[in-house]
């Protein structure tokens, strides 16, 4: 089996070097870049495994990079930030990354969050092609019904709601645990499996972003409720409903 490939975006000379030799004394093929369009280029012509992304990039935005990313590949994406880059953190997991890490880093921490970020991928890319191979399933709630296989929400009225990856694997979540309290560390586990702290607000933004899209009024929400000191619930009772056309009912 050949090695995974860890593209290094950072404009850093000393930490590409660092974190090359670091990844490929793990096992890793390593690429380096230190600016968007080799970024892109490499990732359209290269099986490229994970990226590690410096949010400042020099005279490049680390953050609109990974914009770019996401319209061309859904390859799992680190941002490596500041201490006190806090913004940055939430708006870079709101685009789409993985995880982040904060400068300075150790590198045991480096090598624990890619492999953690890269285990979650496999996860997902199988779970995707038992899919597609078999079995399809959707969930009916509150008139909406979300497609785990198209990684689509369709409203009351027919709509497909544009939720993006975050949004769906937040709301499947909720619908595979309805009516449970679940805390943030929970939500943070099951939705990304990063680990959590109290100035962490990322799952505090995707529920606000997911109620804007499935409630009627996300001022006074019925579906995903606050439950003060701890997280959510999911109120809403959920049918699933299999391609054999069997369905089961979640209190």
């Amino acid at each position: 089996m050949s090695a995974q490939t860890i593209l290094v975006v950072e404009d850093d000379a000393k930490i590409r070097t660092l974190l090359r030799n670091v990844f490929e004394a793990e096992g890793f093929a390593v690429l380096e870049s230190a600016r968007g369009q080799s970024v892109l280029d490499l990732i359209r012509t290269k099986r490229v495994s994970l990226v590690t992304l410096d949010i400042h990039l020099g005279s490049e935005n680390g953050l609109d990079l990974a914009r770019q990313i996401r319209r061309v590949s859904s390859v799992p994406i680190i941002m490596v930030t500041g201490q006190d880059d806090v913004i940055d953190r939430v708006a870079g997991l709101e685009i789409g990354a993985d995880d982040y890490i904060t400068k300075p880093f150790h590198i045991r921490e480096v090598i624990a969050r890619v492999r953690s970020v890269l285990r979650r991928a496999a996860i997902t890319a199988e779970v995707a092609h038992s899919t597609a191979a078999g079995e399809d399933t959707k969930y009916i709630f509150d008139g909406m019904t979300a497609d785990p296989d198209r990684l689509a929400l369709v409203d009351r009225v027919g709509k497909d709601c544009g939720l993006t990856s975050g949004d769906f694997k937040l709301l499947m979540v909720f619908l595979k645990h309805p009516k449970r309290v679940l805390s943030r560390d929970q939500l943070m586990d099951l939705t990304g499996g990063r680990e959590w702290n109290p100035l962490d607000r990322a799952i505090d933004n995707q529920v606000a972003r997911l109620r804007k899209k499935i409630e009627h009024d996300p001022a006074e929400p019925r579906l995903i409720k606050t439950v003060r000191g701890i997280g959510y619930t999911f109120s809403s009772d959920v049918q699933v409903i299999q391609s054999s056309g069997s369905s089961a009912k979640s209190a």
